[in-house]
């Protein structure tokens, strides 16, 4: 996949790979001419609200509960910054850096829609933070959708709090002015527009997808690996059985398996070696298939969000001819489900592969030596890495039960149902950790299961995986320290730019 240096906002939508492009591989993030416009005309609205003194939920009110208090003057601007004291109150670890610059790329597009009335000059201040590395330091819990994570953001403007700048934690009035950028003077709905919104729960979430994505291929790599090993019945794979069940994903990924497996001897020598494998080998296209039809699904609403306006109230038409418009656009069900999905898609895809793990080294099923060690009994092989894989799977069991269910009552009974998006968002990413960690263990044991087969004899894209493995891991042949080589697998899952040569149909 190939991403973009330079991200332009503002003249047509932007999906998921932009805010990774921006947030993890430091592209450029610029508005057009277009977005100004609308965010200029959105805060001609706001200033004429306040000068016609036109009572307005969040411009000249009090917020949540105390949205009937009337606030005037002086007031309006202390508000704001009163708004970012008060809900910059999480807990916790704090967000990777990629994690905070993907939910300040998400606000700044949902603020080029034109709708928040927020002031041009904070947009920019965001766009500082970005192309200057500057990245504030935002705790990761007290979300229950919203509100916290963009408040933490917002403080650092006003040159509060710490922020990560050229690879220490400083203050950020420091880092500000370091790079020649001035701290921010708040007005009307300023404070309300920085913590309102979807952008921290649709940022994550499109980070997510940017890994699940990756690791959805890396599974059917890794699984053809495994197929290979453990000598696999290839009809299970025949494109016009695949066809009378026709999934888009389904038959996606049994191309992926055809593609690895082309050419191989050893595939060939087995054929009728048993009348079905068992299900978790050849069941692979319908199981990671569903999989990547429910990323597909995740995709496009976590994109609809992502070009949506997510404020509260929503500003409409020019100064002369307005609305204000109070309704729900912050409610971020859309993506809570999706999140929720993905993490259901990542227990899935982790949870066949610890069972193609526990093939791998079964030598009642394998085929195998015991473990995958030449000399079983002095050697314990690689008994413990499936237990590891185990326990991740159970881990991201326990994270695929949906968070968007589990809801609360917030704000004196005024926010009585959230979506618990940012939770979702969260446990996501933790559980596509868990992923990358089973599915490395899978590669290890895979291309060890092949070295008793016989690489020469695989397929072209399966021989291709094993050879680029053995770049960084030899081979197994006595007992030695297995985590570092297992961190050195998942080094290479994160990778992009090798799986076009891994899926390529010949070597």
């Amino acid at each position: 996949m190939v991403l973009p240096e330079n991200v332009i906002c503002g003249d047509g939508p932007l999906d998921w790979r932009d805010v990774s492009a921006v947030a993890r591989y430091g592209a450029a993030f610029t508005l057009s001419p277009a977005a100004w416009a609308r965010i200029d005309n959105a805060r001609s609205i706001v200033e004429r609200v306040v000068a016609s003194g036109e009572r307005a939920y969040g411009i000249n009110t009090g917020l949540g509960a105390l949205s009937q208090v009337a606030l005037h003057d002086d007031q309006l601007s202390a508000l704001s910054r009163n708004t970012l004291l008060s809900h910059a109150c999480g807990v916790g670890p704090v967000l990777a850096n990629d994690q905070t610059r993907a939910i300040i790329c998400a606000a700044v597009i949902n603020y080029s829609q034109g709708h928040s009335g927020i002031q041009g000059s904070l947009v920019q201040g965001l766009l500082d933070l970005l192309n200057h590395q500057i990245t504030p330091q935002v705790p990761a819990q007290g979300s229950v959708g919203y509100l916290t994570h963009m408040a933490h953001i917002g403080l650092t403007l006003l040159g509060v709090g710490s922020v990560s700048y050229r690879g220490d934690i400083r203050p950020a009035a420091e880092a500000l002015a370091a790079e020649g950028l001035s701290v921010a003077r708040l007005g009307a709905k300023d404070g309300l527009c920085l913590v309102n919104g979807t952008p921290c729960m649709t940022g994550l979430s499109c980070l997510a997808l940017d890994d699940i994505v990756r690791l959805a291929d890396w599974a059917d790599v890794i699984g053809a690996m495994s197929f290979e090993a453990l000598r696999g019945q290839r009809d299970a794979f025949d494109p016009e059985i695949l066809a009378l069940k026709p999934h888009p994903g389904m038959q996606a990924v049994g191309a992926h398996l055809r593609m690895m497996i082309t050419g191989s001897q050893n595939i060939n020598d087995s054929q009728g070696l048993r009348t079905q494998d068992a299900l978790s080998i050849r069941s692979i296209p319908q199981i990671h298939g569903a999989c990547r039809d429910q990323i597909t699904h995740a995709q496009r609403h976590i994109g609809i969000e992502l070009n949506a306006a997510t404020d509260n109230p929503l500003v409409m038409g020019t100064p002369d001819n307005f609305r204000v418009i109070s309704q729900a656009n912050p409610h971020g069900e859309s993506v809570a489900m999706a999140a929720d999905l993905l993490a259901m898609a990542a227990a899935e895809l982790g949870g066949v592969a610890e069972r193609r793990i526990d093939r791998l080294v079964n030598p009642l099923v394998s085929g195998l030596p015991p473990f995958l060690v030449s000399e079983p009994g002095v050697n314990s092989g690689m008994m413990i890495a499936q237990y590891v894989a185990a326990a991740l799977t159970g881990e991201n069991r326990q994270l695929a039960q949906p968070a968007v269910v589990d809801n609360f009552v917030t704000s004196g009974l005024q926010e009585d149902h959230l979506s618990m998006g940012t939770g979702a968002a969260l446990k996501l990413h933790r559980s596509l950790a868990n992923l990358t960690q089973i599915l490395a263990i899978e590669y290890l044991l895979a291309a060890q299961a092949l070295e008793f087969i016989g690489p020469d004899k695989c397929g072209a894209g399966t021989r291709r995986a094993w050879a680029l493995l053995r770049q960084d891991v030899a081979p197994y042949t006595v007992d030695r320290w297995l985590a570092p080589e297992i961190g050195r697998a998942a080094r290479i899952l994160q990778q992009h730019n090798i799986l076009g040569e891994l899926l390529r149909e010949e070597a």
